[in-house]
């Protein structure tokens, strides 16, 4: 390392940094690049754990003297190909909150999960268009789209809430951008994530809110095929916007932790979440009740904070792959693909696969719209295997030929928050945004300093 940066650029490196700086073999180095996915294991040249905006531009400008790319880490949820020699920032304890409740905006630091953010909120009566996930980052997932399963289908895409963004670009700077500051800067965020610089602190609107009704339907295994075709059924009604549904297929493990009904079993798990009355969702779903008595049945009407309770998603960092698609339409024929797919499922590599609608608010495009692939889509399909290595690979490949399966039904791109190891710019933005994004990319990091991530777009 030493013969790549000099050891007093380094030593004057970790004098003005508040927080940490970690090279290969100090002890907190593992610790500081683990993510939650497994599968991602980096070996960056040094680590960066910021303790605020000013150790942010510290470790830019350390990288663009040294020709370094940088990489940036919050929790690591997102896979990409592993990489050695660059500079990483982790933002992890930049989880700063603050709730202007007048203004029903959040202002939260750039390592901020949105576990920190729903409880404040909540306090004045307020939710964010949080993904299903408490522990997931908040910065990561608004500018990449940002799907919530609650609130998506009235309000649309949290990154359309944005309101101001404060970000340290390749020159050191740090720029507070929003639709009338610095507005080139401010779209190409909103969309392209980390490709333009590092984002410290974020601001997006809230919404009054207190209480939904929904949870979760675990149906036996057998039953699969009939709630696939049930969802299809109901997604094809003129639903309440405020009436969100998913199913997905699961295969468990057999741990102990797991409760007894659900260890080592294939399972049907329909996602109910749903904002106006109880009675109108219980009647919405009541072809999913018919289909048998469910193993455990959560629907019922809940705080907000207990949003985490609709889809379940694992808490331990895990080692996983996934796929997704988006898809125009459901016909029936592609139903039946699905449905071929969940006959042979019980049992077999794919750890889960869903089905999202999407719909209402998530189709519309806001004047001040920026880059999303999905506004176009009615539906996500979307698959992981988690496992060792040859489980993995097996449970790729399952998937990607169901993905294929439904392509004539897919509309080409993906939804940036979804996508898998090998997937890149090209793969999530359309011929015409790409230009855009180049363009501004030649403006703000012409050198390409922000690269390490798995959709680079390369100014040239």
């Amino acid at each position: 390392m030493q013969n790549t940066v000099p050891a007093q650029a380094i030593t004057d490196l970790v004098r003005e940094v508040a927080g940490s700086v970690y090279v290969p073999g100090d002890e907190g180095y593992a610790r500081e690049i683990a993510g939650f996915n497994l599968r991602s294991t980096h070996e960056p040249l040094l680590v960066v754990a910021a303790a605020h905006t000013g150790d942010v531009q510290a470790a830019v400008s350390f990288a663009a003297a040294h020709q370094l790319p940088v990489g940036v880490k919050n929790t690591g949820h997102q896979p990409f190909p592993a990489q050695e020699g660059f500079v990483l920032i982790t933002v992890g304890a930049m989880r700063s909150v603050a709730i202007d409740a007048d203004r029903a905006v959040a202002r939260v630091g750039g390592g901020a999960r949105w576990a920190d953010v729903v409880g404040p909120a909540q306090e004045v009566g307020l939710a964010p268009l949080n993904g299903s996930a408490p522990h997931v980052g908040v910065v990561g997932y608004t500018l990449g789209g940002g799907l919530s399963p609650l609130l998506g289908r009235v309000h649309g895409w949290a990154v359309d809430h944005v309101v101001s963004i404060e970000v340290v670009t390749a020159d050191g700077r740090v720029r507070r951008v929003a639709r009338d500051e610095e507005p080139e800067l401010f779209r190409v965020l909103c969309g392209g994530r980390s490709n333009f610089g590092v984002v410290t602190e974020i601001e997006f609107g809230l919404f009054p809110l207190s209480s939904f009704y929904g949870g979760g339907i675990y149906l036996p295994g057998h039953t699969a095929e009939d709630v696939l075709r049930t969802f299809a059924e109901l997604s094809r009604q003129p639903l309440p916007e405020g009436f969100n549904c998913s199913v997905a297929l699961l295969n468990l493990p057999p741990l102990p932790e797991l409760p007894e009904p659900f260890r080592g079993k294939f399972l049907a798990h329909v996602r109910v979440s749903h904002l106006g009355t109880d009675a109108e969702a219980d009647a919405l779903i009541a072809p999913f009740r018919a289909l048998g008595p469910a193993l455990v049945d959560t629907v019922s009407r809940q705080p907000y904070s207990a949003f985490a309770a609709v889809h379940a998603d694992p808490v331990d960092p895990a080692p996983y792959e996934e796929s997704s698609a988006l898809l125009a339409s459901l016909p029936d024929e592609a139903v039946d693909r699905l449905a071929a797919f969940a006959r042979t499922a019980a049992g077999g590599p794919v750890t889960v696969l869903e089905l999202r609608q999407l719909g209402g608010a998530l189709n519309a495009t806001p004047a001040h719209a920026v880059p999303l692939a999905a506004r176009q889509a009615g539906f996500i399909a979307w698959g992981a295997t988690v496992g060792p290595p040859p489980v993995v690979a097996s449970g790729e490949l399952a998937l990607r030929t169901l993905l294929d399966e439904l392509s004539p039904w897919s509309t080409g791109l993906l939804y940036t928050n979804f996508t898998g190891r090998e997937d890149q710019a090209e793969d999530t933005f359309d011929v015409d945004t790409l230009v855009d994004l180049r363009e501004a990319k030649r403006r703000f990091d012409p050198q390409n300093l922000f690269r390490v991530n798995n959709h680079n777009v390369d100014p040239q």
